[in-house]
């Protein structure tokens, strides 16, 4: 008798680690641009892994995991809603469109949600600020979620290719 509650839990957790791992390692690179708030979000890899491979409740406990374990070990807590409307905004433009996406187009799908990404935490900024302006900020941002979210895409397509190839997923 297959307990696969228990499989599941800790395939999640193994998951939001190493998402966790990625995201503090990834704190630690030094700004690609002299523009501030843009990242490569390579943590959004593991996201897209489970989102495909284990489907969007997994998905939307890992990132909850990952933002709100990463503001805490970071000490950043005012990032907290900045990371967390991003995020969610970001994971619910990707499990829709996961419904019209196969695996081949997974880089679009990252694409999308690093636009949403970038959406969410502008509404953050604005709300916060009240400075309607941070919104010409938007274009800039939006670009670098276009490049970032191919590259994070790119690569999450082929995980999910070669675990399944290597049926190496299995629950």
């Amino acid at each position: 008798m297959k307990n696969t509650g228990i499989k599941r839990l800790c395939i999640d957790a193994l998951f939001a680690s190493v998402a966790l791992i990625i995201f503090v390692i990834e704190l630690q690179i030094p700004n690609l641009t002299p523009i501030p708030g843009i990242k490569l979000g390579l943590a959004n890899i593991v996201i897209l892994l489970s989102l495909y491979l284990m489907g969007p409740v997994d998905a939307l406990a890992i990132q909850l995991a990952r933002i709100l374990l990463g503001c805490l070990i970071t000490g950043n807590m005012v990032s907290l809603a900045y990371s967390l409307t991003g995020g969610m905004l970001c994971l619910a433009v990707m499990i829709i469109l996961k419904k019209f996406l196969n695996e081949n187009q997974i880089w679009a799908c990252s694409a999308a949600g690093a636009i949403f990404h970038n959406i969410g935490q502008i509404i953050v900024a604005i709300v916060m600020t009240s400075v309607i302006q941070v919104v010409y900020y938007l274009p800039i941002l939006v670009a670098s979620g276009i490049i970032a979210g191919l590259l994070t895409g790119i690569s999450s397509q082929q995980l999910v290719k070669q675990m399944k190839k290597h049926n190496f997923w299995k629950i």
